[in-house]
């Protein structure tokens, strides 16, 4: 109780409240300009984190994720353009509503949906993460070993286009991790006789090239021209809405608890989850022959599911330090630079601050109500920003950013390469996540894999000596032999047609 007191203490600080309250409308600002995502949002807010204590900095991601996911759809249903990835799933449903004249209606129900969604992905994540701690205290290297290599291999498996682009992606990123002194050995690899490489690739500057540097390139690339408002998009935010949400109040469940379980499988995160769920209601649908046309069921159950799977995938973040998504992959860093090192002590060494983190999820959902209300009401004066005026701007943030890790200006350097990087990567079909994936989570399995290797005199058997491990190592095995035995059964079954039919 002494704890929770203490969390609420530090939460209802008017120093942290006013924070989330800027953090808010910075979220709710960027998510509404298309191709700026929440991901964009949380790499830029980074440098403004250097100067606050943990739980205000934590605080601010916290609500700037939740504020930009929402604004997606502001874009998405007034320009067919999705503000972020995850309103990409329904954007022509909502768009489709726009045109009926109901586009504020259905902002209104994805405003309200994206809220219970939230509240939902909260309540999950308060509940399992110190159960989920409890478990996690017991693991050795043997098991963490294990646990990186299926986040690797989840983040591989979903990721959106080719699986082996995916693969060919994760191996790049776990080729920048190992940039550095090798840990084990004590000896340079990959340095070029740099000094700065020493130390590796810093992962702040490495995340703001990757995510913000490579959308500046490709909007310089690509000349893009601002669609017109629609100048009507009548019907009102929350008029006809109750009817609505009551008729579909299974589906706000279901989609919760979709957005919530694929959050917290790591590299999954909200478009994902909005896709998933957007699927799995159109095929559940007694009206499915209506889902493009308008319709509002849809968008109530992908609504809920984008951020429900915000604080889901907080959840291996902070228990095992895996990041569910690109997002937590930057919130780790934070949690790293502000003494909060992401593991189950953590929940021992300074639980008040693990349960302020839970509280601001609650108070960010909530707020998003009034705020998300005003933003509709905006929408069309910040959809008319130039973007000759914004990407100037964003990238001296992103090169200050890069810059305050160590006062270097090879922060700058690491930033630009990635970036461009990263840029090229996407332009040729290759997807990012899994790259951030690796330089992630690339240390943590080298680390793992030497401390086990030497504990077990070299055994390979040693990995599957402890029950969990085996389990953990048996189930990352499987996944990786799924594509391969896939392969083989759609090469049988062509065979035997090509016989069939001589």
């Amino acid at each position: 109780m002494d704890t929770l007191l203490k969390s609420v203490e530090l939460i209802a600080d008017p120093l942290t409240l006013g924070v989330m309250l800027l953090a808010a409308v910075f979220g709710l600002f960027v998510g509404a300009i298309p191709g700026l995502t929440a991901t964009m949002a949380t790499a830029l807010l980074i440098p403004f984190t250097f100067f606050m204590d943990p739980v205000p900095a934590i605080a601010a991601i916290v609500t700037t994720v939740a504020t930009a996911i929402f604004a997606g759809d502001i874009p998405g249903a007034l320009l067919r353009i999705p503000g972020t990835p995850a309103s990409a799933a329904y954007c022509d449903e909502s768009y489709a509503m726009t045109k009926k004249g109901l586009g504020e209606r259905a902002l209104g129900i994805a405003l309200v949906t994206s809220v219970i969604g939230g509240l939902a992905g909260s309540i999950v994540l308060s509940l399992s993460s110190p159960m989920l701690a409890e478990f996690a205290i017991q693991f050795s290297s043997y098991e963490y070993f294990w646990l990186a290599c299926l986040g690797l291999s989840c983040a591989v498996i979903i990721s959106t286009g080719s699986t082996l682009k995916g693969f060919v992606s994760l191996f790049i990123g776990l080729f920048i991790a190992t940039i550095g002194i090798d840990g084990t050995a004590g000896h340079p690899r990959y340095t070029f006789g740099s000094i700065e490489l020493m130390g590796g690739v810093s992962f702040i500057p490495a995340m703001i090239g990757m995510f913000a540097i490579s959308e500046v390139l490709r909007y310089v690339a690509s000349n893009r021209t601002v669609t017109k408002v629609p100048q009507s998009s009548g019907g009102g935010v929350f008029r006809g809405l109750g009817p609505i949400l009551n008729k579909y109040r299974y589906n706000i469940l279901r989609g919760s608890s979709i957005g919530a379980v694929v959050g917290i499988l790591p590299g999954a995160g909200a478009d994902i989850a909005a896709w998933i769920s957007y699927a799995i209601s159109k095929k559940r649908s007694r009206e499915s022959e209506k889902f493009g046309t308008g319709h509002p069921e849809g968008l109530v159950d992908a609504g809920a599911a984008n951020n429900a799977s915000l604080a889901g995938a907080w959840v291996p973040a902070i228990v095992f330090g895996i990041p569910g998504d690109s997002i937590t992959a930057i919130v780790i860093g934070v949690l790293y630079m502000k003494g909060m090192n992401p593991g189950p002590m953590v929940f021992i060494e300074r639980p008040e601050l693990i349960y302020s983190v839970f509280l601001a999820f609650f108070i960010a959902n909530l707020a998003l109500l009034p705020l998300g209300f005003g933003a509709i009401k905006l929408s069309r004066y910040i959809l008319r920003i130039p973007r000759q005026v914004l990407m100037p701007i964003i990238l001296i943030f992103c090169m200050v950013g890069a810059f305050a890790i160590n006062n270097t200006v090879f922060g700058i350097t690491v930033m630009l390469v990635l970036g461009i990087l990263a840029y090229l990567m996407e332009e040729n079909g290759f997807p990012v996540a899994p790259a951030i994936l690796g330089i992630v989570l690339g240390n943590m399995v080298e680390d793992n894999f030497m401390a086990s290797m030497i504990k077990a005199d070299g055994d390979p058997l040693g990995f599957f000596s402890r029950p969990i491990a085996a389990t953990l190592g048996i189930v990352t095995i499987l996944l990786w032999l799924a594509p391969l035995v896939a392969m083989i059964v759609r090469w049988r079954v062509g065979k035997t047609d090509q016989d069939s039919a001589s």
